[in-house]
């Protein structure tokens, strides 16, 4: 696929994006949950060993296809790794024809004023440049809202535009993911205040160029629709923060402008002493339930 056929797919495509981008923070409740206790490794390199070993398990299950996974968020570590048969990771991807996108924020600041900003990208043009090097098509950055304060909020839209539109210099798509915490007190009057700065904040980008949302499935249905219909946004996607991945499809069935980047969710149900077989039947039913939620009508 060119750049113009990955901006298609993601654009138009039938299906949702997975996001595979664990970082050192999330990693470890992945990997429990995958049934590898903290007892297992020693090290952040043998954790990562092990999440990666999980990653390519995932990427080489026949249900992991195109049918049904438009895109697919990685880790740095993932797109710099193998496929685990002897290949790049990437390569793969793009060969199972699914697009391929990177997590470049270096972690998050500690809370103020409500939320916690990303820590300064000090290695974000490298970043943009080796992935752009390896077909790699977009990128996700992720902030957190955590009170409905304006002041807070305004800052953390600016400065996920404001990286966007550096992300856009160098050729690449990138997802903004300034996510409202579930626990949020106050929760639909920050969103609010989210929708209004985005729509806002979106004509600062340059003309003819288009940036991805990932947004937490909000509490009012149909919410997002109007900024998911910009012409600056390519696709609105939803995470599924805490939710069940039976709660989040729930919830995201009423969002018909919005399609599903879920990662803990997605992998929901795997085992790592799961026979081949039985591992693609889990992964299958995870993506067919995903997908169909995606696409469910309000």
């Amino acid at each position: 696929m060119d750049r113009d056929a990955m901006a298609l797919k993601i654009a138009h495509g039938d299906g949702f994006i997975a996001a595979l981008d664990q970082s050192g923070g999330s990693s470890p409740k992945a990997l429990s949950a995958y049934g590898i206790g903290p007892e297992t490794y020693s090290s952040g390199e043998e954790m990562f060993t092990l999440i990666h070993a999980m990653r390519c398990r995932v990427l080489n299950s026949p249900s992991f296809n195109s049918d049904s996974i438009l895109g697919a968020i990685l880790f740095e570590q993932t797109m710099n790794g193998g496929d685990g048969r002897g290949g790049p990771f990437v390569a793969a991807l793009r060969a199972k024809g699914i697009v391929p996108f990177l997590k470049v924020d270096q972690g998050l600041e500690d809370m103020r004023e409500g939320v916690q900003l990303m820590k300064p990208m000090t290695r974000l043009s490298k970043l943009c440049e080796r992935a752009r090097s390896l077909g790699v098509f977009g990128t996700k950055m992720r902030a957190v809202i955590h009170q409905a304060n304006e002041a807070g909020i305004e800052r953390i839209v600016r400065q996920q535009i404001d990286c966007g539109i550096q992300i856009l210099e160098h050729g690449l798509v990138p997802i903004l993911e300034p996510e409202v915490s579930l626990a949020c007190p106050e929760r639909s009057k920050a969103e609010r205040i989210l929708l209004e700065l985005a729509e806002r904040e979106i004509a600062r980008l340059p003309a003819d160029r288009k940036i991805i949302w990932k947004l937490t499935i909000p509490e009012q249905d149909e919410f997002y629709d109007q900024l998911a219909q910009s012409e600056k946004v390519m696709r609105v996607l939803a995470l599924s923060g805490g939710y069940t991945r039976d709660e989040a499809c729930k919830k995201l069935s009423h969002q018909s402008q919005m399609i599903a980047s879920f990662s803990r969710a997605l992998l929901e149900g795997l085992e790592v002493n799961m026979s081949a077989e039985a591992f693609d039947r889990a992964i299958g039913e995870s993506i067919e339930q995903i997908k169909q939620a995606s696409f469910s009508p309000a």
